[in-house]
């Protein structure tokens, strides 16, 4: 049995045949729409960040945890693996588990001078505390990051900040570390951590919905202009009985 020709639609070009291939005039439309049941690898690359950023956070605390339990050589492990992400300065960084009368200490370079002769590698005692595995601003840049990653899980419709406002986010950092590093001042934890904070939550706004993008889990349809994403046929005229 002979099958008719497709007919041709209101614009002119010719309906995509059963064998999928799209006909002349259609090119804007995708020519395989079989990939929308393939998996994409990177559907779940936030769940991977968050997780990673969060054990990373806890090793931090670990290190101190470990070392107040007697445990030295386990935590002498996790502060080498950690000095590779920060210097780990005692006088940026917070002491934990001591017996000063708080679950966390912190101490200036004169007060450190009493107690070592080292105020930049010590890592604590029993009555100072442990020092974390890594500096004050540290523990807030990925306490901030891990802010926006677990937000951005829950609302996926976030919009990426514009460069502009993450450089006024960063501004404070940005003063704050290099003021220290010129040798003008020495800043406080205080500073430290809410500017360190900023920076994290900055850097997650823009990155984050960023990569979903690039990775492209956007939604399919938004991938095409509206008036592309379904073709308008006008309905076909019905001749009336005469």
């Amino acid at each position: 049995m002979a099958t008719e020709p497709d007919a041709p639609l209101a614009d002119g070009t010719l309906a995509a045949p059963d064998s999928g291939v799209p006909a002349a005039g259609n090119a804007h439309l995708p020519a395989d729409r079989s990939l929308r049941g393939v998996p994409n690898p990177f559907r779940h690359w936030l769940l991977t960040l968050n997780s990673a950023v969060a054990t990373f956070l806890l090793g931090a605390f670990a290190a101190p945890a470990l070392a107040a339990l007697g445990i030295q050589p386990a935590a002498n492990w996790l502060y080498a693996a950690y000095h590779f992400t920060c210097h780990q300065w005692a006088f940026r960084s917070f002491f934990l588990f001591g017996r000063a009368g708080s679950p966390v200490n912190v101490y200036d370079q004169d007060q450190l001078a009493g107690m070592t002769s080292d105020p930049f590698g010590y890592v604590g005692s029993a009555a100072a505390g442990w020092k974390m595995a890594f500096c004050e601003r540290d523990l807030a840049i990925y306490v901030g990051l891990l802010a926006v990653g677990l937000y951005y899980a829950r609302h996926r419709d976030l919009k990426p900040s514009s460069f502009i406002m993450y450089a006024i986010l960063i501004l404070p950092m940005a003063v704050d570390g290099f003021t220290q590093l010129f040798g003008w001042r020495e800043s406080t934890w205080q500073l430290r951590v809410v500017t360190g904070l900023l920076f994290g939550l900055a850097s997650g706004w823009l990155v984050l919905p960023r990569l979903d993008t690039a990775f492209g889990l956007e939604p399919l349809a938004s991938s095409y202009a509206p008036a592309a994403t379904f073709e308008s046929v006008e309905p076909a005229a019905v001749a009336k009985p005469g």
